[in-house]
């Protein structure tokens, strides 16, 4: 059964949104029952809801954030996963840092398949705005779907 894990720094905005938004191509996607799909924090408390823009924006794509709660990232959390794709440089450096056994299954989203690798930001902190950072998840999710779901059912060591 597939793993894949989003994380951004506080689990309440950017991780939530991927994952929804992954979790509706799977069900979209034939055959792909049995994934397991969760979001995490790097560095967030657990047990918060998610940001009532993140809830406004997966409204808006008719997916639903109302059951959220923030978790955090932990050794035996993060080990559970085939794949962890982070929102930022920072995430995926401390990660890295911290779970050195498992580095090299630590991505950014942006980054996926090749291009450029870039952070995407944390509207709160950054003073973009939440549905540019929502539009911008949803393209990179639309994107990579197809790369993410062969590689993570064939089970090969790269995306």
């Amino acid at each position: 059964m597939p793993a894949l894990l989003f994380v951004c720094t506080a689990n309440r905005f950017r991780s939530p949104l991927a994952q929804a938004m992954f979790q509706e191509k799977l069900r979209q996607t034939p055959d792909a029952a049995g994934w397991r799909v969760e979001s995490a924090a790097t560095w967030g408390d657990a047990n918060l809801p998610a940001m009532p823009e993140a809830i406004l924006e997966a409204k808006k794509r008719g997916l639903n954030l109302g059951n959220h709660r923030s978790k955090s990232v932990t050794g035996q959390l993060i080990k559970q996963y085939d794949l962890i794709l982070v929102m930022e440089t920072g995430h995926k450096e401390a990660l890295q840092m911290e779970f050195p056994a498992i580095k090299s299954r630590i991505y950014l989203l942006s980054e996926v398949g090749g291009g450029t690798p870039f952070s995407i930001p944390d509207p709160y902190l950054s003073g973009d705005e939440p549905a540019e950072v929502a539009r911008e998840i949803e393209d990179l999710i639309n994107k990579k779907f197809p790369l993410l779901f062969q590689w993570l059912m064939s089970g090969t060591k790269k995306p």
